[in-house]
C-alpha cells in the first residue's frame, strides 16, 4: 500500500530560485470525496493517475501509475476547469526533498514547498525561505485549489 507523509508550507523570498530546476505539471481532478480524491498529471514528459485518501496526522494512502501522456490529456478535458497548473522545482537539502510549487493561472501568486518525510514526528530543520506551515489548512490542497483558486480568495 502506498502512504504519503508530509508537510506544507508558505514559500518566503526567493533565495529557494536557485536551488533547484523547475518542470511543469498540469492536472485536474477527475472525482473527489471527504474519503478519497482521483487526480490526472502530466509532468514533464510523463503522466500519472493519482487516488488519495484522506489525510490523518499527516498520513494518507497515496496510489500513483504512470499512464500514457495522450490518456492523460484527453482525462484533462473530463475535468472542465478543476485544473490546477504550477512549476514544481526538486530541492534536495539535509537528507530531504523538497518540492517547491510556483502556481500559475487561477492560482498565481501561490508559492508551496512541501517535504515528504518517513514518520509524521520525524524532526526537519526548515530553510531560511520556509514561512507559515499549512499542513493541517484544506485550502491548500491542490483539490481545493482546483475548485476554489488562490486569486479568488478574500484578502
Amino acid at each position: 500500500m502506498g502512504i504519503e507523509i508530509e508537510r506544507k508550507f508558505l514559500v518566503k523570498g526567493e533565495a529557494w530560485r536557485s536551488l533547484g530546476q523547475g518542470v511543469a505539471f498540469t492536472q485536474g481532478y477527475l472525482a473527489g470525496s471527504e474519503q478519497a480524491t482521483i487526480r490526472v498529471r502530466i509532468a514533464g514528459d510523463l503522466a500519472y493517475l493519482t487516488v488519495k485518501g484522506k489525510v490523518h496526522n499527516l498520513v494518507r494512502q497515496e496510489f500513483e501509475y504512470e499512464i500514457p501522456v495522450m490518456d492523460a490529456q484527453a482525462m484533462l478535458q473530463l475535468c472542465h476547469s478543476r485544473i490546477v497548473e504550477k512549476t514544481r522545482y526538486k530541492i534536495y537539502l539535509q537528507d530531504l526533498t523538497w518540492e517547491v510549487d510556483e502556481f500559475a493561472g487561477a492560482n498565481q501568486g501561490l508559492t508551496i514547498a512541501e517535504v515528504e518525510l518517513n514518520a509524521p514526528d520525524q524532526p526537519v530543520s526548515l530553510p531560511a525561505w520556509v514561512g507559515q506551515e499549512v499542513s493541517d489548512d484544506p485550502r491548500y490542497f491542490n483539490s481545493y485549489l482546483a475548485q476554489h483558486p488562490y486569486t479568488t480568495w478574500p484578502t
